[in-house]
Formats: C-alpha cells, structure tokens, sequence
C-alpha cells in the first residue's frame, strides 16, 4: 500500500481516472433516484430540452470527488476538515435550489455559509494584491470581505454560464486541468489531488450531458454549478497565494489578472449581462437570454458548437494570459478585456447581420 501511494503521489494524474471509474458507477443510482423522486427538470419556455431530465448531476461529482479524495488523501483530512465541511453546504445550498427555486438572497446567505468555512476557519483567502494600484500586502480587514466578494463573484459566475450543455463542465475541465498542473508542477501535490479528483468527476457529467440520450441525459443543477464555483475559487486563492512567494519561471507577478484572464468568460459575460439588466432598468439578478450562449445559440449553434467556441474562447485567453504573465496587472487586465470586448463584438455583428438577411428575406 505504501508503494502503491508513493506510486500515486509521483503520478497524481492518475487519480482521475480512479475519479472517472468511482463517478461512472454512481451515475446509474443517481439517475434511477432522480427519476424516482421527480428530481427533475420540466421543458419551458427558458430551456430547450425535451421530456423529463434529472438535474441533479452535482451529486454524482460530489460523490466521485469525495470518495476519491478520502481513498488517496484521508491522511490530509485533518487539514481539508473546514474545507470540505463548505463544500458540502454549498452542495446541499443548490440541491434545495434545485428543488423550491430558493430566492436570490436565500441562496446568496447558503453560499456566504459555505464561505465562511472557505475563509475564515480554513484561512483560505487573499492576504496580497501582488501590486495592483501599488498595494501589496492587504490588512485582515480588507482580506476578508475582499475575499468574500471574489468568492460570490466566481461562484455566480460559473452559476449563470451552465445554459447549454457541457459548458459548466467543460470549463470546469479546462480550469482544473491548468490548476492541477501548476500546482504538479511546484511541488503542491495535495492541490493537484484536489484538481484531478475534480477532472474525472466533472468527466463522467460531461459524458452524459453532452451525449446522453433519452434516460440517460442529466443536468449538473444549481448542485454541481455551485461545487464548481467553490473548488475555482479554492484554486485561484491558493494559486495567488502561492505567487506571493514563488520565485523563478513559476513564478507569475500578475497572479490576480492572470485568473481574471483565466476565468475570462464567465466574469466578463457576468459582467456585461449585469450592466444590461441595470441599464434597462431591471433587477441584475433577473433571469434573461442575453447571456453569451444564448446569442450563440441565436446564431444557430448547436449546443455543442457553443461548448466548442466557447471552450476555445477561454483557450485563447488563458493563452493570451500565459504569454502577457509578466506584464502590470493593470495592463494585462486591459489585455483580457479588449480580447472579450472583440469576441462580443464579432458575435453581435453576425447576429445584426443574420437579423437583417432575415428580415430583407421576408420583404
């Protein structure tokens, strides 16, 4: 056992295919239970789906991503104890969402909860502005409810990209697959457990979201969206963190615009939908289709398609971000913004564009 672990700890990808496995074979209970508890979503007018589909996916990757962890990282749980205590209520926060459409200061109070375990008794939080604006090392005062609002921010975020399907997960693959390589990569092999636990768990969702048919397609769910959204954010935290004392080629000066470059679609479209909703004189937290994927797929995507653009999108930034690493957070920021900026402005000019071949067709 002992070489088997060593064996584990030099090679910690190999944990997510054990993930994988542990993931697959849950998934059939989880779909038999949904479907025998009306854990399920109906079609309407928001969705594009047909008949019945269980929308409690985020149970599956909680229940891969957990067992998997305790069967390679029990020694560790000691340490994790507060951290997975938050990740449990931020699960169980989206499972009753799921279930009774919790009111937006309901769930936002369920996730400072699940915060409060993060931050304050794990000790998980940003202590370090890595110059921007000429600040470094932050007061607790200003840590905490900094850290909190980053939270809230990464969490929601990738809450109101999970339209179509794949897109949560993918994403989701994509940030733990570079978060688990950094980390592989100095040294932080506990971190990189987390990220390739997370990997094979998102991995089996994917498969049946994407190309699951009939009884065998599921939904991720505020559930899954919410535990995503928490493990980003223990990463980027971590990832930040790390940059303040790293030295070398690993080290990245512009840790906290290089994760805004990382997470470069779901804030920016978070953004951008905000300020559309308060421009029009609405409630921010409104439900809409102005969001990314909803013009993609006006555009007449497919759910896929929009996945795929998407998911190279976000390539493209975290490209980007990799090459500009070393530059002023300022201007790397500046970078990534005009980089989304141009992206929304391409997409806008072929709808207008389809829209007026549309309508001077009907003339």
């Amino acid at each position: 056992m002992d070489f088997f672990s060593q064996h584990i700890y030099n090679h910690p990808f190999l944990i997510l295919f054990f993930s994988f496995i542990i993931g697959q074979c849950f998934m059939p209970v989880v779909l038999k239970v949904a479907r025998a508890r009306h854990f399920v979503v109906k079609p309407n007018k928001r969705m594009s789906h047909t008949g019945e589909v269980p929308n409690i996916g985020g149970i599956d990757i909680f229940m891969s991503f957990i067992l998997t962890y305790l069967l390679f990282e029990y020694n560790q749980l000691h340490h994790s104890q507060f951290i997975f205590i938050g990740v449990f209520l931020i699960l169980m926060t989206g499972f009753i969402d799921d279930l009774i459409d919790l009111s937006p200061s309901w769930k936002l109070a369920g996730e400072c909860i699940a915060g409060f375990f993060l931050i304050i008794l794990a000790n998980i939080r940003l202590t370090h502005l890595h110059g921007i604006w000429g600040i470094e090392t932050i007061p607790a005062w200003v840590s905490y409810p900094l850290s909190f609002f980053v939270f809230i921010a990464i969490v929601n975020s990738l809450n109101l990209i999970d339209g179509v399907d794949g897109l949560a997960s993918g994403l989701g693959m994509l940030y733990s697959l570079f978060f688990a390589l950094y980390f592989q990569h100095i040294g932080e092999i506990h971190l990189a457990t987390l990220g390739y636990c997370l990997i094979g768990s998102l991995a089996v969702f994917f498969i049946y979201n994407v190309f699951g048919r009939t009884r065998h397609k599921i939904f991720m769910g505020d559930s899954g969206s919410l535990l995503l959204g928490y493990m980003i954010t223990l990463f980027v935290f971590r990832f930040c963190e790390l940059n303040t004392t790293l030295t070398g080629v690993s080290h990245i000066s512009s840790a906290p615009a290089f994760m805004i470059g990382l997470l470069a679609i779901p804030l920016f479209d978070t953004v951008r939908v905000m300020v559309t909703r308060i421009k029009q004189k609405k409630s921010p937290f409104s439900a809409d289709k102005n969001h990314m994927h909803h013009l993609l797929l006006k555009m007449g995507l497919s759910h896929v398609q929009v996945t795929l653009v998407l998911l190279i999108v976000s390539l493209g930034s975290l490209a980007l971000s990799l090459l500009l690493r070393h530059l002023a957070n300022g201007y790397l920021i500046m970078v990534i913004f005009l980089y989304c900026c141009t992206f929304t402005f391409i997409v806008w000019r072929i709808l207008d564009w389809k829209n007026r071949k549309k309508n001077s067709s009907e003339v």
